[in-house]
């Protein structure tokens, strides 16, 4: 009689996950009693914690302080002021030309065709006229909360 395989198998057993060709490592124990191979002391349960740095490496070595001179606080605050006189400059004089048409100060009544919308009512109203704000002085003079016009609806509204 011969007898192959004699052990009972299971899904979570070592032998069971072991594959082929591979030889299975001993497992590692913790010895019994006391840890020796700690580098400091161990503390009483209830003792603080003791803390023995960062663990972040410094320099050792001497340092000088080196003051900063007079001159160079004063050149320093010079060099600031020149650069703020200078972007301020550039950004006043590099502002796109400012539109110098405004709004037509005469006002009419108009009535709103149908399928109109605001930008068509400014351009029909004052075609020379900047078309923003012309709007913009129609929804002042009219307290217009949007842009959406009705057919019908009666307007104030600057025409020149």
């Amino acid at each position: 009689m011969t007898v192959i395989d004699d052990r009972q198998v299971f899904a979570s057993s070592p032998a069971h996950r072991r594959t082929a060709g591979k030889p299975v490592a001993p497992v590692r124990r913790r010895p019994a009693g006391a840890r020796v191979y700690r580098p400091h002391p161990s503390r009483p349960a209830g003792a603080a914690l003791h803390y023995r740095g960062t663990g972040v490496a410094f320099s050792r070595a001497p340092h000088t302080r080196r003051p900063v001179s007079t001159a160079v606080t004063v050149g320093l605050a010079g060099l600031a002021a020149l650069i703020t006189v200078w972007l301020g400059m550039l950004g006043h004089f590099s502002g796109g030309a400012v539109a110098t048409e405004q709004a037509p100060d005469q006002l009419a009544v108009v009535q709103v065709q149908a399928g109109e919308t605001l930008q068509e009512l400014a351009g029909r109203v004052a075609p020379d006229a900047p078309a923003g704000q012309v709007m913009q002085r129609i929804r002042d003079l009219n307290k217009l909360d949007s842009a959406s016009l009705d057919a019908g609806q009666t307007l104030i509204a600057p025409v020149g």
